[in-house]
């Protein structure tokens, strides 16, 4: 989605670039893993295809930078510093854009604009790093101002081209677009975020998990999961229903989900879903109507698992008291 920059450049993925000096820090005040992941990385393939710097597909066609998404619009809401990557001069900025869910490529309200509210820094050497979909009236710098590594330039948005509150950041070198986890443009088809990467730590790799969990007592609305206002537990006694829900990313063709609730009389239910295509988010749930008297009260556990030929690369547990 991230077509255009703030400023016009010459972008291009057909030759490879040197790495240099330029070493950055995490872009996000969030713990990777925990209050935010990568939803997102450079796409290699330079034809119709896609696949990122581990040969994987967490990426789309043409996606030339890093897309590190927060789980929920609350936490947006809640407000999440951008930070500088590493030493720079603020060379361009833009706020006052809306944000919103954009209405795909063609939307007018944001034509030219696709990157957002956000901020262009040029560091030493010919490097560039652009912070794209920040907040609405969030932007604290202006052209010409100087910043250290890890000072705040706004907070994560949902301006310009975007579906989830993200922070899109683009890395150049002479105007060519780099992979801060593969800066040859070479894709190593192995998870690698430290040697050869511009990280100034290892950033580990993740080709898909859980986001989140809840419970509540019915099935949610997608757009009440991606809120953050889905998880209605604890549930109390008597509640007609139980259902269990888990919010996902990065899914493959073929991978498959396991959720399973127990409760204080043992598996209320267990299902496995077989994954038909590639997502970049999604969501599954579970659940049971309860007869009579309702939902018991005690304690409730359910367990996600997320399975990709024959592994598990994630789990999610949450645990209910029902009184």
């Amino acid at each position: 989605m991230h077509r255009l920059p703030i400023l016009a450049f010459a972008t291009s993925l057909a030759a490879p670039v040197a790495a240099s000096e330029l070493v950055l820090d995490w872009p996000l005040d969030c713990t990777l893993g925990e209050t935010c992941h990568i939803q997102q990385y450079v796409d290699h393939d330079p034809g119709a295809s896609m696949r990122d710097y581990t040969c994987n597909g967490l990426t789309y066609d043409g996606h030339k930078g890093t897309d590190i998404a927060l789980p929920y619009l609350s936490d947006m809401v809640d407000g999440v510093s951008v930070l500088a990557a590493a030493d720079g001069t603020v060379v361009g900025a833009r706020d006052g854009m809306t944000d919103r869910y954009s209405l795909g490529r063609d939307d007018p309200a944001i034509a030219g604009r696709e990157c957002g509210n956000g901020v262009l820094l040029r560091h030493p050497g010919g490097w560039e790093t652009q912070y794209c979909h920040m907040k609405n009236g969030s932007i604290q710098v202006a052209t010409g101002d100087k910043v250290k590594s890890g000072t705040p330039l706004g907070q994560v948005g949902l301006s310009g081209s975007t579906q989830f509150p993200h922070l899109h950041l683009s890395v150049r070198l002479d105007g060519r677009p780099v992979d801060p986890f593969t800066p040859d443009m070479i894709a190593k088809c192995a998870p690698s975020g430290g040697t050869g990467a511009l990280w100034r730590e290892q950033i580990p790799y993740q080709a898909g998990g859980f986001l989140g969990s809840g419970f509540s007592n019915q099935i949610p609305k997608f757009g009440a999961i991606k809120a953050g206002e889905a998880d209605l537990s604890p549930l109390p006694a008597g509640s007609s229903a139980l259902v269990f829900w888990v919010y996902a990313f990065g899914s493959r063709s073929g991978d498959s989900m396991t959720l399973r609730i127990e409760g204080p009389d043992g598996v209320i239910i267990e299902q496995t879903d077989l994954l038909e295509k590639g997502q970049a988010q999604l969501f599954r749930a579970t659940g049971k109507r309860m007869r009579g008297t309702g939902l018991p009260a005690g304690t409730y556990s359910a367990t996600a698992t997320l399975s990709r030929a024959g592994e598990v690369i994630d789990r999610e547990t949450r645990q209910m008291i029902v009184e």
